[in-house]
């Protein structure tokens, strides 16, 4: 869990740099945002420490690896309690095709982000998800185009 941490014009700096390009180097890093590498690198340390920054990842192209329906599966639990949500998080997210699970409120209560190879496998995974004891109902919208936002900032 992220701690609150008091974060000044620097630390924005550090964290609106890192966004645009989590593989800026420290020196580089140091540079855009106008402080010294050690002390680039002591900050981006606390900053991770703290749970501000959670990690790195490369993004890829969903196509590019023969994923290319995408998908929002929107599930409806036959009862929501709390014993049936940890399992079906943690199923839903082991699935080759999960690329993010939302629990969310509303008369869903989760929004399921997938990649398939094709609708067979999107056809599959729902007839999977249906046979669930703890799943109710599955709405599926398929995605056409996806965009970012822009970098998160502080409110």
């Amino acid at each position: 869990m992220t701690r609150e941490v008091r974060l000044d014009s620097v630390d924005l700096a550090i964290l609106r740099e890192l966004q645009e390009d989590g593989r800026l180097a420290n020196k580089a890093l140091a540079r855009l945002v106008g402080v010294a590498p050690s002390t680039c690198l002591t900050r981006t340390q606390r900053l991770q420490e703290a749970g501000v920054i959670r990690g790195y990842r490369a993004e890829i192209d969903p196509a590019a690896v023969g994923r290319g329906l995408q998908a929002v599966l929107a599930i409806r639990l036959a009862a929501h309690s709390r014993p049936l949500l940890g399992p079906f998080v943690e199923w839903a997210r082991q699935l080759p095709q999960t690329r993010a699970v939302h629990h969310v409120t509303g008369p869903d209560d989760f929004l399921v982000h997938v990649a398939c190879t094709d609708t067979d496998d999107l056809q599959h995974l729902v007839l999977d998800l249906t046979a669930r004891r703890e799943v109710g109902r599955v709405q599926t919208d398929l995605v056409f185009a996806s965009w970012t936002g822009g970098p998160v900032a502080p409110s």
